[in-house]
């Protein structure tokens, strides 16, 4: 069998202790190979298109560039390089101009690691990753826009009930399930609090996917609170 290749990652972080850190982070998973570091956004685009990195954890609050222009450039001349936004900063502002820029996750400094690893192998498979509390935020954003302006929506589509697929209806169980995905449950919170295994979660979250014509959890929490099928 073959080897499976490390995710290869550019890590763009202007404060050295910090970036130290999530480097020794990133080198405890075999999963991961650390290819270049940046210390402000002008670099971070060079070294993006020196590297070709798989996935690049980038901070907003950076020197000579911020985070959120450097994600754009990138995206502009290599939309499949992957951006996961690795940053402090969870105000609305910051976070819809991030996706809007074209970053394909969220997640807060200070996040557990398995968090953070998860996050990263989420984007790396074509996902959009959201920190809870962010995707809090992208979802009343979403809430709030007309449907008729999807422009305005960082992620998913808006759309009304007459939308969804009324051949494949959720289920009971599976409404509940989708409730706690819009809540920001885990897998395995949803089977702690469901009292089921994380198998049949995991099988309710796929099944929920397909019958909503979703690619991702994300897309699934918006599309139903935009559609109405569960609250806010």
């Amino acid at each position: 069998m073959a080897a499976i290749e490390p995710i290869r990652l550019l890590v763009v972080e202007d404060h050295p202790m910090t970036r130290m850190g999530i480097q020794l982070t990133l080198e405890q998973d075999t999963r991961f190979s650390v290819v270049g570091q940046a210390v402000n956004g002008q670099q971070a685009v060079t070294q993006a298109a020196e590297l070709g990195p798989d996935v690049i954890l980038m901070d907003i609050g950076l020197p000579e560039m911020d985070g959120i222009e450097a994600t754009q450039r990138i995206k502009a001349v290599m939309p499949e390089t992957r951006i996961l936004m690795l940053t402090s900063k969870d105000n609305e502002q910051d976070v819809l101009a991030a996706l809007a820029a074209g970053a394909d996750g969220y997640c807060m400094k200070g996040t557990d690691q398995e968090t953070l690893f998860n996050a990263i192998v989420a984007v790396n498979e074509g996902a959009a990753w959201l920190d809870p509390t962010v995707a809090r935020i992208v979802m009343n954003r979403i809430g709030q826009a007309p449907t008729s302006n999807a422009a305005e929506a960082p992620v998913g589509r808006p759309v009304d009930r007459s939308l969804l697929p009324s051949e494949s209806p959720l289920t009971p169980r599976e409404m509940e399930v989708l409730q706690l995905i819009v809540d920001g449950n885990s897998n395995p919170d949803i089977a702690e609090k469901l009292v089921i295994t994380k198998a049949t979660a995991k099988a309710h979250v796929h099944s929920i996917l397909q019958k909503l014509c979703v690619d991702d959890r994300t897309q699934a929490a918006v599309l139903a609170m935009r559609s109405g099928l569960v609250a806010g």
